[in-house]
C-alpha cells in the first residue's frame, strides 16, 4: 500500500493505484477517512489527478479485505466516473452494510480504474424513465460487490446489469460446432477459430419488459405477447424486431457503420448514458459470452440435450409454454442467465452460411449474403426460445429472420464494447 495517512480518529486510509497495467491509470492521493461522531457513517475524501476515472472503494481491517458485499451502501464520488479534482468525497454507511462488526482501526482502499479498463460489472439506471435526460452508470468490482446481489429484483426492472467479458487472447475460441455434436447443422456451423481483440460488457439478463418500457415509454410500450400484468415486469421483452431496437434506416447499416435511428432503444441508451458503444452483440461476441469458456453443446459442459442438467438450464418447448422471469435458471460460468432459451436474441450480423468472415473483429458478412436464398436479407438470432426444442438452444446453433420480424420468440441482450467511446 502507498501513501498511508492517519486521521485524528486513528483510522488509517490506504491508497492504491488503479487497475489494468496496459493503460495509463489516473493517480489517487491524500486519502482521509473519518467516522462521524456517534454514528457508524464513515466519510472518505481523496484527490484524483490526471484523467477521469472510475473510482471504487474497498475496506480492510487487520490487513484483510472485508467482503465486497459489506461495502455497498455508498454515495458520493464512488462507483461512477469521477472527474479529476481535490477533496472528492465518499460516504460509507458501515452501520447498515456491516452491522455485526465494530472495529477501531480500518483502512480504505480507493482505486481509480481507467475508463478503458473498467471493473467487472456495470449497471445502467433507467429508473428515470423515457423523459429523463440521463441514465447514470455504476460500476462494481465483483458480483459480491453489486448492491443487493446480481439476482436482486432491481436488475430485472429498473437497472440493466452487465458483466465484462475479456478479449479472447491469442488462442481465440472455436466458433461453431464439432462434427460429432448432436443436432449440428454442418452447412452453417463449420468450426472456425475466432479472435475478439477487445473486451466488452454484455447483459447479465435478457432485456426485460420493464427495462424496455422505462426506456421507450409510450413508444412501443409493453411490446409483448406474454404480458400478464401481475408479473410481466421481469419477463424478457419480446415482439421487438431488429428494426425496433436499432432502426430501419441508419440502423440498417451494420457492419459498414454502427449508426442507429433516432429514438430507438439503442439510440436512447447511447444518448442518455453518454456511451456511444451500446448495441446488440455481434454473433461472435454472443457465442463467446454464451459458451463461457466451454466447447460443448451447452455452457454447463453438457453434450446430451436430453439430460436433466440441460433441461434445467432455461425454458424450451419441452418444459415451457411461455416466457418466464429472467434469471430463474442457473447462469453459465461467467454469470450470464438464459443464454440457452427463454427468448432467442437478436445479434448485429447478417445471416450467412459461411462463418469464416467472423474470424476478424468485428466480424460478420459485409452485406446481406446471396449464398442461400431464404437467408438473404436476414439478421442472426441466437440462443433458442421457449417455443423451440432444446436442441435448438445449443451454443453453436444459428437462427435468423428478417429485421422487421416481430415475434413472441425474439428478444435482446445488450452489449457495450471496450474501450468506451
Amino acid at each position: 500500500m502507498r501513501g498511508i495517512t492517519k486521521t485524528a480518529a486513528a483510522v488509517a486510509a490506504a491508497v492504491t493505484m488503479g487497475a489494468g497495467a496496459a493503460y495509463a491509470v489516473p493517480a489517487v492521493s491524500n486519502v482521509q477517512m473519518t467516522q462521524r461522531a456517534g454514528t457508524r457513517v464513515v466519510d472518505i475524501t481523496y484527490d484524483l489527478a490526471g484523467e477521469a476515472a472510475i473510482v471504487t472503494l474497498g475496506i480492510e481491517t487487520n490487513g484483510v479485505a472485508i467482503p465486497d458485499s459489506a461495502v455497498t451502501r455508498l454515495s458520493g464520488d464512488v462507483s461512477v466516473v469521477v472527474q479529476p479534482g481535490t477533496n472528492r468525497h465518499i460516504v460509507w454507511n458501515a452501520g447498515a452494510d456491516w452491522p455485526e462488526h465494530a472495529v477501531t482501526n480500518a483502512r480504505a482502499r480507493v482505486t481509480a480504474w481507467s475508463t478503458n479498463a473498467p471493473p467487472l460489472y456495470c449497471a445502467v439506471d433507467v429508473t428515470g424513465g423515457p423523459s429523463t435526460n440521463s441514465y447514470p452508470v455504476y460500476y462494481y468490482v465483483s458480483a459480491e460487490g453489486v448492491p443487493g446481489g446480481v439476482t436482486n429484483y432491481a436488475y430485472k426492472t429498473n437497472l440493466i446489469l452487465m458483466r465484462r467479458i475479456d478479449s479472447t487472447g491469442g488462442e481465440g475460441f472455436w466458433m461453431g460446432s464439432p462434427s460429432n455434436e448432436t443436432g449440428r447443422n454442418a452447412a452453417r456451423e463449420t468450426q472456425v477459430r475466432t479472435w475478439l481483440a477487445k473486451g466488452y460488457y454484455v447483459g447479465v439478463y435478457q432485456v426485460t419488459q420493464s427495462q424496455w418500457q422505462q426506456v421507450m415509454g409510450d413508444v412501443l410500450s409493453w411490446p409483448a405477447k406474454w404480458s400478464n400484468n401481475d408479473y410481466r415486469l421481469t419477463r424478457p421483452v419480446e415482439q421487438v424486431s431488429y428494426n425496433d431496437i436499432r432502426g430501419s434506416s441508419a440502423g440498417a447499416g451494420w457492419p459498414a457503420d454502427d449508426n442507429v435511428d433516432e429514438n430507438t432503444f439503442i439510440w436512447r441508451l447511447r444518448t442518455k448514458t453518454g456511451l456511444a458503444g451500446f448495441d446488440l452483440p455481434t454473433e461472435a461476441q454472443w457465442e463467446y459470452a454464451a459458451r463461457a469458456g466451454t466447447g460443448t453443446a451447452f455452457s454447463d459442459g453438457s453434450t446430451d440435450y436430453r439430460s436433466d442438467a440441460v433441461m434445467a438450464l432455461s425454458w424450451y418447448r419441452d418444459n415451457a409454454s411461455a416466457t418466464h422471469e429472467v434469471g430463474l435458471c442457473p447462469p453459465n460460468a461467467w454469470g450470464l442467465y438464459d443464454v440457452h432459451g427463454n427468448v432467442a436474441e437478436w445479434c448485429l450480423d447478417w445471416m450467412s452460411y459461411d462463418i469464416t468472415s467472423y474470424t476478424i473483429e468485428p466480424g460478420g458478412p459485409e452485406t446481406t449474403p446471396p449464398d442461400v436464398q431464404y437467408v438473404t436479407g436476414c439478421r442472426v438470432v441466437r440462443g433458442g426460445s421457449y417455443g423451440e426444442q432444446v436442441i435448438k438452444a445449443r451454443s453453436a446453433r444459428r437462427g435468423w429472420d428478417t429485421p422487421n420480424k416481430v415475434s413472441g420468440l425474439y428478444g435482446a441482450r445488450l452489449c457495450l464494447p471496450l474501450p468506451f467511446k
